[in-house]
C-alpha cells in the first residue's frame, strides 16, 4: 500500500464525530469513505461486530445497553451492530440474552437505535436462533446446561437432526416441518418490529454453529428429508429465511447476513469438506443470498464442531471474506483479530473486504474509530466535549 499524506489541519467543517472533516483530503483513505447501500449512508467501513452482553431480562434492552452502545457510535463507528437478538424465547443462548419475539421489545430497542443515529451512527441488529446451543449459561456466570428450574428450557432446545453440539450441551429435539415454517414466521416478524423500532440495517445470524449454521453444515445436520444431505437441501431452511427476511424488510435498507465460511474439520482453512460446511460451500450460499437481495456477507468462520482446530492469527478469516467477494461477486466484511487500523486500511486497499468488522477490540477501546484517524493521518471530527484531548488541534486552536 502506498504511503498515505493527508492534511490534518482542515477546519470549520460541520461534521459527526468520526467522519472526515475534509472528504477530499480523506478520499484515499478507504477506512474513512462513506458507503451507501440501498438508502443507507455508513459514515465510515468500521463497524462494531455484534457481541452478546448476557446482561437483559426477558429479553429486554436497558440502561447498560445504552451506555454500552452510545461509547461507540459517540467515538465514530460508522455501524453499531446491536448483539444477537433472539426471535423466540428459546432462540436464546441463555436466559440473559437479548430478544425481539414481542412487540414489547420494541421501544427499548428504539430508545438505543435512536440514540446510535442521534450520535451519527448507523444502527444495526443481528437477528439469531441459538438452535442446538440454547438453554445455556451466560461466561461470567457459569457456561453450563440452564435447567428449567433456573428459568432454562433445556427439554425445548431444537436443532435440525437429534445431534448435541456436544456433551456439555443440550440434547436437542429434530424440528419438524412445520416448526421449521413456524420459525421462518419468527424471522419475518422479528424483522417488522426491528423496522419499527428505527433499524437501519439488520443483519441475519447465520454463524457459530447457531441454528442456521445448524442446518447449513453436514456435521449437525443428518436430515433424510428435503432439509438436510445435499448442499441445495441444507441450505433450504436458512435461504427461506433470508427470502422472508428481505419480503419482510424495507427495500430502502440493507440487509446483511453472518455466515460461518467453514467448520474446520480439517485445520486448513481452505480444506474442501463436501459433506460438512467449507467455504467452497459457503461461496455457493453467498451466490444464493445476493439473487435474495441480500447486500453484504459478514464472513466469520467455525464454532459449530466442539474440539477442533483453528489457525488462530490476526487476520486469519481475511481470506474468507476476499474469496466470497471475489467468486460471488459480493460486498464483504472482514472480521476476526483485525486490531491494528494501518493492517485494517490495508485490507480494504488491497480490495479484500468491504469493511472492517471489531469486536473485542472495540471492548479495549471503545474509542478505537478516533485512534485509526490518528494513525491513518485523516483528521476527523471528534465529540465536542472530548476534543480538547484531540492534542494537536487543541493546542493548534487555544495555544497551549
Amino acid at each position: 500500500m502506498a504511503p498515505i499524506i493527508l492534511p490534518s489541519q482542515a477546519q470549520n467543517v460541520k461534521t459527526r464525530p468520526g467522519t472526515p472533516r475534509d472528504v477530499e483530503a480523506s478520499k484515499d483513505v478507504k477506512l474513512f469513505q462513506p458507503s451507501t447501500i440501498r438508502s443507507i449512508t455508513i459514515p465510515n467501513r468500521i463497524v462494531v461486530a455484534p457481541m452478546c452482553m448476557y446482561s437483559c431480562q426477558d429479553g429486554f434492552l436497558n440502561d447498560f445497553h445504552l451506555a454500552h452502545y452510545f461509547s461507540f457510535a459517540f467515538k465514530g463507528a460508522g455501524l453499531v451492530i446491536i448483539e444477537a437478538t433472539a426471535v423466540e424465547p428459546q432462540g436464546r443462548i441463555s436466559p440473559e440474552d437479548s430478544g425481539l419475539w414481542s412487540d414489547e421489545h420494541i421501544a427499548p430497542l428504539k430508545r438505543v437505535a435512536d440514540m446510535i443515529k442521534a450520535q451519527g451512527s448507523v444502527p444495526g441488529i443481528q437477528i439469531a436462533h441459538a438452535g442446538r446451543k440454547a438453554s445455556m449459561g451466560s461466561p461470567f456466570a457459569g457456561y453450563r446446561i440452564i435447567p428449567e428450574e433456573e428459568n432454562g428450557w433445556s427439554k425445548d432446545v431444537r436443532g435440525p437432526s437429534e445431534l448435541p453440539f456436544d456433551e456439555k450441551h443440550c440434547q436437542p429435539h429434530a424440528l419438524t416441518k412445520e416448526g421449521i415454517q413456524d420459525l421462518v414466521q419468527m424471522f419475518t416478524d422479528a424483522t417488522v418490529r426491528a423496522d419499527k423500532a428505527g433499524i437501519e440495517v439488520l443483519e441475519i445470524h447465520s454463524a457459530h454453529g447457531y441454528l442456521l449454521h445448524n442446518f447449513l453444515s453436514g456435521n449437525s445436520n443428518k436430515r433424510t428429508d428435503e432439509y438436510g444431505g445435499t448442499l441445495e437441501n441444507r441450505m433450504r431452511f436458512p435461504l427461506e429465511v433470508a427470502k422472508a427476511v428481505r419480503a419482510a424488510w424495507p427495500e430502502h435498507k440493507p440487509l446483511w447476513l453472518r455466515f460461518s465460511s467453514t467448520d474446520f474439520k480439517e485445520p486448513e482453512q481452505f480444506a474442501n469438506d463436501p459433506e460438512g460446511w467449507d467455504i467452497y460451500q459457503a461461496t455457493e450460499y453467498a451466490k444464493k443470498l445476493k439473487e435474495i437481495g441480500v447486500d453484504v456477507i459478514d464472513c466469520s468462520a467455525g464454532a459449530n464442531i466442539s474440539g477442533v482446530r483453528y489457525p488462530t492469527a490476526p487476520h486469519f478469516q481475511v481470506p474468507f471474506a476476499e474469496t466470497v467477494r471475489r467468486e460471488a461477486d459480493i460486498p464483504t466484511g472482514a472480521v476476526g483479530l483485525i486490531t491494528d487500523p494501518i493492517e485494517a486500511e490495508q485490507v480494504l486497499q488491497e480490495g479484500k473486504a468491504d469493511y472492517i468488522l471489531l469486536a473485542r477490540e472495540f471492548l479495549r477501546d471503545n474509542g478505537w474509530a478516533l485512534r485509526a484517524a490518528r494513525d491513518l493521518n485523516v483528521t476527523v471530527k471528534w465529540p465536542n466535549q472530548y476534543e480538547r484531548a484531540d492534542n494537536e488541534r487543541w493546542v493548534g486552536k487555544n495555544g497551549k
